[in-house]
């Protein structure tokens, strides 16, 4: 669905206010690659079937090492936590699934973690209500519809601050994609649209995440394969 601009910016707000603290960045910290990547993207929070996980692409998640970043408003007590979990086995921690491209964390240990240093997290996550199944997938057409990504970007210093992009999704070929590239950080991001269901009623979708640019755009791994793909393993 095509949203007007006041309405996509109305979207875009309402999203960081729900959904603001789901969203981590991630990055390697073992080494650079020799092209200057430094590994550094998005992960988000997701609930299924009651459970908590961290999602992001996958490619994100090969290195030696990394951490996730900790912004002061994802832990609590105020002041406690560090500004990041260091992971010194990080393709350890993740399980991997190269179709579609994801990579899926259980939080349990992110939560031990916390509580042995003495702070808890405070954060949202992406409830397994909104994430699109294969009906809403499937409604995505040729026609580029609204998305917004929420991502942790890369600032000139190395910041990463919490960002908000307005972009175009469609079908193209067997695919979903964003139909432009995205600023350094923004692969593993979710990605979200308003879609009207079966009964006509229009709601918010996750639609799934940012997977690495390819021709002037960024396939997305849709939530329908990520189920599918998390089921059969």
């Amino acid at each position: 669905m095509l949203l007007d601009p006041d309405t996509e910016n109305d979207v875009a707000y309402e999203l960081c206010q729900l959904l603001g603290r789901a969203i981590l960045p991630i990055r390697r910290t073992d080494a650079v690659a020799a092209d200057g990547d430094r590994g550094e993207g998005t992960a988000f929070l997701v609930t299924w079937q009651g459970r908590e996980h961290l999602l992001t692409a996958d490619a994100l998640t090969h290195a030696g090492a990394g951490e996730i970043g900790l912004r002061a408003s994802v832990t609590e007590p105020a002041g406690v936590a560090a500004d990041a979990v260091a992971l010194s086995d990080l393709a350890d921690r993740w399980r991997h699934h190269e179709d579609p491209g994801v990579a899926v964390l259980p939080t349990t240990g992110l939560h031990e973690h916390a509580a042995g240093e003495g702070w808890r997290w405070r954060t949202q996550q992406v409830p397994d209500a909104i994430a699109a199944d294969r009906d809403a997938i499937a409604r995505i057409g040729a026609e580029p519809g609204s998305a917004v990504v929420l991502a942790h970007g890369v600032g000139a210093d190395g910041a990463r601050p919490l960002e908000v992009a307005i972009e175009r999704v469609a079908r193209v070929g067997g695919g979903v994609r964003l139909m432009a590239e995205l600023p350094t950080g923004y692969v593993g991001a979710p990605v979200f649209g308003v879609q009207a269901g079966d009964d006509g009623e229009v709601g918010l979708r996750c639609l799934g995440l940012v997977l690495p640019a390819r021709d002037g755009g960024h396939p997305l791994a849709t939530f329908d394969r990520i189920r599918a793909a998390v089921d059969r393993a």
